[in-house]
């Protein structure tokens, strides 16, 4: 019986770090993925990108509420009650040594991830990204892995579970050899990759055949 089952009882979500909530025993809300270090500080506060804006999100989802903010909110209590609610993806060695990503078993041109993950971008390639000097940045390149591997983990809660969200991700810019407009990895191309392979995701997500993008 569906209705009755609990995360112990089920297959592991093989694409998660940590669990979250069980969404069988959550009134409140869907499963959401979260990681601590989707945004990182030392951003340049002036960037056109903010990238506190994953930080501020789960804030807000932990803490609004009537009391916190009586003059738009009318929650009698944060949506999300606690941190330890959300889902964390893989870490980010383990994302990156999953096959879910480069080239043969994900759509990333493998040249280009090595690149990336180096800090070895050209000048050109981080200027059409957007994000210029800071790409070869240590936490920018955690974080971005990091945010594929929780689109991932999504797309396995949401076949599970019917429906799922991510806190970051949404990167649809770029190409699988480059990137552009503050995408370096396309975390949707990755997930609908993963979700329509089954021997890529070890059956986790079955029978699906096309993945609509909603933009």
């Amino acid at each position: 019986n569906k209705s009755t089952s609990s995360n112990s009882q089920m297959s592991p979500l093989t694409a998660a770090s940590r669990l979250g909530l069980d969404p069988y025993l959550n009134r409140f809300h869907a499963p959401i993925v979260n990681h601590e270090r989707y945004s990182f500080p030392g951003w340049p506060e002036t960037h056109t990108f903010p990238m506190d804006k994953f930080e501020r999100l789960a804030h807000a989802l932990t803490t609004n509420c009537k009391a916190s903010q009586p003059e738009w909110s009318t929650l009698p209590r944060p949506l999300v009650r606690s941190s330890l609610d959300f889902f964390q993806p893989l870490d980010f060695h383990d994302a990156i040594s999953s096959g879910w990503i480069q080239q043969p078993t994900g759509p990333i041109d493998a040249s280009y991830f090595h690149e990336f993950l180096s800090g070895q971008l050209s000048e050109e390639d981080a200027r059409i990204i957007g994000f210029r000097e800071h790409v070869s940045r240590p936490e920018l390149i955690e974080r971005t892995v990091l945010e594929v591997a929780g689109t991932v983990l999504a797309v396995q809660l949401a076949f599970r579970y019917g429906i799922a969200s991510n806190v970051a991700g949404g990167t649809h810019h770029a190409r699988p050899d480059a990137g552009a407009g503050y995408t370096i990895l396309n975390d949707l191309a990755v997930a609908a990759n993963y979700a329509t392979d089954e021997k890529l995701n070890g059956g986790s997500v079955e029978g699906v055949k096309r993945v609509l993008v909603v933009d």
